[in-house]
């Protein structure tokens, strides 16, 4: 009976939100920012495909329009992005980022809309990170996400917050095409996308995480229930394209990180459990940071950190044990500079890859970016052995207003 008297408590503060959001002046001021810039990406070796080239430039324009009113406590944000490729016709598109009104009380937040949601602590990989849709096209490392329509209550209590989230749309991942780099044999065929459940894109996703700071420890505990953003991906029935097949899933996970001075302990754990497969997988590591290195401004991090799937198939995840080496540059300048460079070795196999990022700004609105992957894989039997010839460098200058 208490319980049914809070829920319908919260409904009634939601609702009388809803109607009191309505009520929006005629005249807003909006803020204008974002960036447009251009990529270049150079593949060091001939493609294992007969279709992609080594020159891949493309174009990006990413706005952002802010707004807010009823002092500071409601607010609209919009962020489309689109870019255009040279090369592969998957990769030119566009995506609302985000499209979402905020309203903020005292003790509780209200997001409607679009949106991108964050978790994780862990340098190499974030298991529990499972709100947003991965964007394979914009970039391999999974960083980059596409924006989720959703629901998101945060509510505020001295024991911590408490984030409920209702999803009622699916995004799809992302895959390169036929003349795109960074893939296997045989394209995938997004448009015979197939799901477990009868509702396909409109199945009813939902999610619950607390989260807290306790001295020196942040602690962010997860559970999700609803479609799967790793997909299955199923040869078709002539065998010439591979069809994503989206299972429904429980993943409970848990994300913490100790601050001790110069040093930072992480770790991602996560339960997945779906009809074909239940497994259990972790990233844990430390960072540790020498400031002020020969009396400079420059400060290095040293980053370790280990990867386990107990599924133990390499043909299912590239790091089911597998050890993360790098370091983080940062050199406290008024042109922002950094670096950072890591490698992950197999344990299992003598496979690597390297990675590879820096940027510096250039004057006050221009940054040049540049990125570099490469891979050394001989396992076959790996899901990252069709991309072994997919080394490259990638530059971008953009312009931010």
């Amino acid at each position: 009976m208490i319980l049914n008297a809070n829920v319908k408590l919260w409904v009634k503060k939601i609702a009388l939100a809803l109607l009191g959001g309505l009520a929006v002046p005629s005249v807003l001021a909006v803020e204008l920012s974002g960036y447009a810039g251009a990529e270049y990406r150079y593949f060091l070796h001939d493609s294992a495909l007969p279709f992609p080239g080594q020159h891949v430039p493309s174009l990006v324009l990413a706005p952002e329009f802010y707004t807010e009113w009823d002092d500071g406590q409601q607010s609209l944000l919009f962020s489309p992005f689109l870019r255009l490729d040279g090369e592969d016709a998957e990769r030119t598109h566009g995506d609302i980022g985000e499209l979402q009104w905020l309203l903020v009380r005292d003790d509780w937040e209200l997001r409607v809309g679009v949106g991108k949601v964050f978790w994780g602590v862990a340098e190499s990989q974030h298991l529990v990170d499972v709100i947003n849709q991965t964007d394979l096209v914009e970039n391999s490392d999974t960083e980059d996400k596409l924006g989720q329509p959703m629901i998101n209550l945060s509510v505020f209590r001295d024991w911590g917050t408490v984030d409920l989230f209702v999803m009622p749309y699916f995004r799809e991942r992302t895959f390169a095409g036929r003349d795109g780099r960074l893939r296997g044999p045989l394209v995938v065929d997004t448009d015979a996308a197939a799901y477990e459940s009868g509702a396909g894109r409109h199945h009813l996703d939902v999610a619950v995480r607390w989260s807290h700071s306790l001295g020196d420890w942040d602690i962010g505990v997860s559970h999700f229930y609803g479609t799967n953003r790793e997909p299955q991906l199923l040869l078709n029935s002539t065998a010439t394209a591979l069809i994503p097949f989206y299972e429904t899933m429980h993943q409970t996970g848990l994300d913490a990180q100790y601050t001790a001075e110069a040093w930072l302990w992480k770790l991602e754990t996560i339960r997945r459990e779906t009809d074909a497969d239940t497994f259990f997988a972790l990233t844990g590591g430390v960072e540790y940071t020498f400031y002020s290195v020969f009396e400079t401004d420059v400060d290095v991090g040293l980053i370790a950190e280990y990867l386990f799937d107990d599924r133990d198939d390499a043909r299912k995840t590239a790091f089911e044990d597998d050890v993360l080496m790098g370091a983080r540059l940062t050199w406290n300048d008024t042109q922002s500079t950094a670096l950072l460079f890591g490698l992950i070795q197999d344990l299992s196999s003598e496979d690597i890859g390297w990675n590879i990022e820096a940027s510096r700004r250039i004057g006050d609105r221009w940054k040049l970016s540049v990125e570099g992957r490469f891979f050394s894989v001989n396992d076959n039997t790996s899901v990252l052995y069709p991309v072994r010839r997919d080394d490259y460098f990638q530059l971008e200058l953009a312009r931010y207003f």
